[in-house]
């Protein structure tokens, strides 16, 4: 079994508790691109509409979502409409 994308809601209690809004910025126009995690990255979108795709499966997030991407993991991002999110690692 292969690495999968985690996709959640959180409330905004719950994104406080997490220092999310003191997480740093990242934001990419529309684009397609691969990526490859070296390590687990956790991130709270801000703005956007994304399609992430892996060997096993592709998802689709975007604007409220709270996304885990494992460490290792190897995918392709199409941003189809441009993303801001706040991000973290480890």
């Amino acid at each position: 079994m292969g690495k999968k994308i985690t996709i959640t809601k959180k409330t905004d209690t719950e994104l406080e508790d997490l220092g999310v809004r003191n997480w740093p910025t990242w934001s990419c126009e529309a684009s397609d691109f691969p990526w490859e995690y070296s390590d687990q990255e956790t991130c709270f979108l801000l703005d956007g509409d994304v399609e992430v795709t892996t060997d096993e499966e592709t998802v689709r997030f975007g604007a409220g979502d709270f996304v885990v991407f494992p460490k290792g993991l190897k995918c392709r991002w199409k941003v189809m409409k441009p993303v801001r999110k706040h991000y973290n690692f480890g």
